[in-house]
């Protein structure tokens, strides 16, 4: 009760952060992030892609282009539901803690099942538990990061994330070349990793409870969790259909990295493919760490989201094109690095644009899930959408010009769509 009556529903749920938080409140956020990335991402970028050539070694891409989509599916639908049951959970231990430890646990088992799948059906169930489990993690991370970080250390929070992101991506390809006979240590391993930092994370982060009364669970408040307003909440609608843009250009190519390098490039064998794909995403990640670590500081003193997160979503599709025509390895990490570069600002400053425009900054838990659908139903999409354009014109599925082109005018569009937003400069 207040001195006026009952607390209304509409009351913060708790003040929108304006303490600094500190060093330490960082690096757990960022090995988190690490950890968490790590596990859900090297499989989709080399290690699926491994076991597909096991299970399927005529035809892997066609393996590839119907497990990863239900997966993505499943994402789809965990993320913004888990963001909004943390933001109506009340423990002794938090509304975020529960379902981060929970996540990464089910997570680590999930890929143990993946990594042993026998078929093609037990590789898919096992994918999808695998993606429920994580977007529980990611969804409740994020969430944790709008309730601790203020609007002033956004920038600087959001290029720790960038980076953890994308170094975790490099490290699960270095752990493929050393790993690439050893398929179950490599789906396992990261997963204990994330267990660990996870778990840190957990516990050096403030889970403060709310203290609104909370709404009668309902079918319609369940319904609710995958929908923002876009028409009331135009800036979050057009940031919303940015991200996906940007995510289904993304993963049209890296979806297929390893077999463009096989196919494409003509590196027959698996483990100099895998090698060279490490060392290409070791330049893009370099790149990566230069502009990240500089553009959400810029982007924190400037004042300004939409100038750094529209421009390199145009470098970043430019990069695409390249790799489209390009005929070497050495053109492969040419093209890399451009998109490292690109991908480095906008990874950086996404984050912060996107919490900036967040129709309830106090209840981000919720919202930040229906964000996070645009990064997981691209991923269902792309990796069919990228075999269609690749068996274009070509019964072994290698048309990889068509396909390279399509998904660099996709992430040009997602640029074109930041710069209606007003809410931020």
């Amino acid at each position: 009760m207040t001195a006026n009556g009952p607390r209304s529903e509409t009351v913060l749920t708790q003040p929108v952060s304006t303490i600094k938080v500190g060093k330490g409140y960082l690096a757990a956020l960022g090995f988190a992030q690490f950890g968490l990335f790590v596990a859900l991402l090297a499989p989709v970028f080399v290690s699926m892609q491994l076991k597909a050539q096991e299970l399927a070694p005529d035809s892997p891409e066609t393996l590839v282009g119907q497990v990863l989509p239900i997966g993505a599916f499943g994402a789809l639908l965990a993320n913004p539901l888990i963001g909004a049951l943390s933001d109506r959970t009340r423990t002794r231990w938090g509304r975020r803690r529960p379902y981060l430890v929970g996540g990464v646990v089910l997570l680590t088992v999930a890929l143990a099942l993946v990594a042993f799948s026998p078929n093609q059906l037990s590789l898919t169930l096992a994918w999808l538990l695998a993606q429920v489990a994580a977007n529980a993690v990611l969804a409740t991370l994020i969430a944790s990061f709008a309730d601790n970080v203020p609007e002033f250390q956004r920038g600087k929070a959001s290029s720790i994330i960038a980076l953890a992101q994308n170094v975790a991506i490099l490290a699960g390809l270095y752990l493929a070349v050393y790993l690439v006979g050893n398929l179950p240590a490599l789906f396992i391993a990261p997963g204990v990793l994330a267990i660990v930092l996870v778990l840190v994370y957990a516990f050096v982060a403030r889970d403060d409870l709310p203290e609104y009364t909370i709404k009668k669970f309902t079918f319609i408040n369940l319904i609710s969790s995958f929908w923002t307003n876009p028409i009331k909440n135009p800036d979050f609608g057009l940031a919303w259909w940015s991200r996906f843009l940007i995510t289904l250009g993304t993963f049209m190519f890296t979806t297929y990295r390893l077999l463009y390098m096989e196919k494409h490039l003509g590196i027959e064998d698996v483990a100099e493919a895998t090698a060279a794909v490490a060392f290409g995403v070791l330049l893009y990640t370099v790149a990566l760490l230069i502009s990240a670590a500089v553009s959400g500081y810029l982007s924190d003193r400037l004042g300004r989201r939409k100038i750094f997160v529209a421009g390199s979503t145009v470098v970043f599709a430019v990069g695409l094109i390249l790799l489209a025509h390009a005929e070497t390895v050495t053109g492969f990490y040419v093209a890399e690095i451009v998109m490292g570069f690109a991908f480095g600002i906008y990874a950086a400053v996404d984050t912060a644009l996107i919490v900036d425009v967040l129709p309830n900054a106090d209840r981000p838990g919720k919202d930040l899930g229906v964000i996070n659908i645009a990064n997981a139903l691209p991923q269902s999409l792309a990796p069919a959408l990228a075999l269609l354009l690749l068996g274009v014109n070509s019964v072994d599925n290698d048309n990889y010009v068509l396909m390279l082109w399509g998904a660099g005018i996709v992430t040009l569009i997602g640029a074109l769509v930041i710069i209606p937003i007003k809410r931020v400069r």
